[in-house]
């Protein structure tokens, strides 16, 4: 490894815009030498001078967080933007950031579409999920339901659990897609899953309420202690409720299937 680092210092010192980037990023994640995020601002700023668009959006993100240089939201704009202009998908999801909340730039909700839409088509899930939430609260665009599912499922299939979440809801409330209980809970499966905690409630009360399938309070308690262990205090204050309905035998099963869900979950995690 210290081989490697003298070869990139000496290609850097040289004005090799790669290598300066490279050189940030060794000493950003400390790999090979002390961590010093000082040396690392100093090397990405020296490559983003020559137009190294990875190392422009390492520089925004510097100055955005105020790692190795002075906390400064202008500084960090310009460097996205340049970054962002030059196909960063990562870049235009921070400048996105910034319009929608006014850090570095005036807030401007059309703009923080243009540049998410940007990322999204690229592929980037993050951007994909801010996009289909401007559409559906009409922020930046005009409200469009059919729009917000189209990228919340993009989002989804990468599988993004908020996204997830957000398409079952979706597919419950008959909004931007016809209302059908089995996608409902094929999504709040997968996002639930992964561990979230609303999707793990929301299954719970649609086996509790009898929504689209059976009334099932063994299933309901289950995903209901899986949510309340996961901190959702609704799931929490439903608990004690069901619990009195259940029978001795039955609340045995859904304890063991409580240890079932977790499994699941920390199955799903862990790939």
């Amino acid at each position: 490894m210290r081989l490697e680092v003298e070869a990139t210092q000496k290609a850097a010192e040289h004005g090799d815009a790669g290598a300066q980037r490279k050189l940030g990023v060794i000493y950003f994640t400390g790999n090979g030498v002390p961590k010093d995020a000082v040396e690392a601002a100093k090397w990405f700023r020296k490559a983003a001078e020559q137009g190294d668009a990875e190392a422009q959006h390492d520089l925004g993100e510097m100055f955005r967080d105020g790692e190795g240089l002075p906390e400064d939201d202008v500084e960090a704009v310009k460097w996205f933007r340049e970054a962002a202009e030059q196909g960063v998908a990562a870049a235009q999801l921070n400048l996105g950031v910034m319009y929608c909340t006014g850090n570095g730039v005036p807030k401007d909700d059309g703009e923080a579409v243009k540049w998410w839409r940007k990322a999204a088509e690229q592929g980037l899930v993050y951007a994909q999920f801010n996009l289909g939430t401007m559409y559906l609260n009409g922020d930046g665009v005009p409200e469009d339901a059919v729009e917000a599912v189209k990228w919340w499922r993009k989002a989804a299939e990468q599988g993004d659990s908020a996204a997830q979440l957000n398409l079952g809801v979706m597919y419950i409330k008959d909004e931007g897609v016809p209302k059908d209980y089995t996608e409902a809970l094929k999504w709040y499966r997968k996002a639930a899953e992964q561990g979230n905690a609303f999707a793990q409630y929301n299954l719970g009360s649609l086996h509790a309420n009898g929504e689209g399938i059976p009334i099932n309070y063994v299933e309901a308690y289950a995903w209901w202690s899986v949510a309340a262990t996961f901190g959702h205090k609704g799931a929490k204050k439903e608990l004690p409720t069901i619990e009195a309905t259940l029978i001795p035998k039955d609340l045995v099963a859904a304890q063991k299937r409580v240890d079932e869900l977790f499994n699941q979950i920390h199955a799903t995690k862990a790939k």
